[in-house]
């Protein structure tokens, strides 16, 4: 089996506070010395993991000249999440579901802002397609800061029957559209309930949108007539943290 590439400050931190088990060895750069990376040898130390102090050089290589921050780890393959785990977690929930499915996003980018968004937002999970969508790669992870490592990403082969178990076990779906005529914020996002954003510039599709219980959208004063899948991600997520979180 592959070994999977980890690097970014954040990322590396996360995966050696949750899954130590799963690195194998630290690459980190000469010459740097700052608290973060004092933090990663002791946890490497700690942990019995090998590190290697190397060259920029040798780092820019094992990431294809991506922003490692000075840090690498090679790790073993994570968790993989499949539909029968996402529904063993909705039954074991103490609170409403929280959930973000994003269709089609296809940018690591903005997978991984996503993922950070929506982790700190509090979802239980990110739920995408397989097919015509990206997975969570190292770039995915590094942009994620962490949370990748954190928050279940679970990646499905039929969206549209994945949706429908989903409103099956209770839970309300919100998709996100330009033409919805209620605006995320006339929106009840309280109770179980999925949040769907489109991809970058497409939006969500047909059959999705229809699968949906209902559409909204994000209130725009501007010119522009669309933001960011992850900003409008943001909006969204948290209008729904502020009305969750109303006594």
């Amino acid at each position: 089996m592959d070994n999977e590439i980890v690097f970014g400050l954040h990322s590396v931190q996360a995966l050696l506070k949750s899954a130590p088990q799963r690195v194998k060895e630290i690459f980190m750069v000469q010459g740097r010395n700052d608290q973060r990376l004092t933090k990663i040898v002791m946890s490497a130390q700690s942990n019995e993991i090998p590190y290697k102090i190397v060259n920029r050089n040798k780092l820019d290589e094992l990431v294809a000249d991506e922003n490692h921050q000075g840090v690498v780890a090679i790790c073993s393959p994570g968790e993989t999440h499949d539909e029968a785990f996402l529904f063993n977690l909705i039954t074991q929930l103490k609170e409403p579901a929280f959930l973000l499915i994003l269709d089609g996003v296809t940018d690591p980018h903005n997978l991984g802002a996503c993922m950070r968004t929506a982790e700190a937002a509090g979802v239980h999970a990110v739920i995408a397609p397989k097919d015509k969508s990206v997975g969570l790669t190292s770039i995915a992870r590094k942009v994620a800061c962490g949370a990748a490592e954190v928050l279940p990403f679970v990646p499905v082969t039929n969206l549209a029957r994945t949706l429908q178990k989903l409103q099956a076990a209770g839970i309300w779906l919100f998709g996100a559209a330009g033409e919805a005529e209620t605006s995320v914020y006339q929106a009840k996002l309280t109770g179980s309930i999925g949040i769907l954003m489109g991809a970058e510039g497409d939006g969500l599709r047909r059959l999705t949108q229809e699968t949906c219980d209902h559409l909204i959208n994000i209130p725009m004063a501007g010119t522009v007539s669309s933001l960011n899948v992850s900003v409008a991600t943001g909006v969204v997520l948290f209008e729904a943290v502020r009305q969750r979180n109303v006594k």
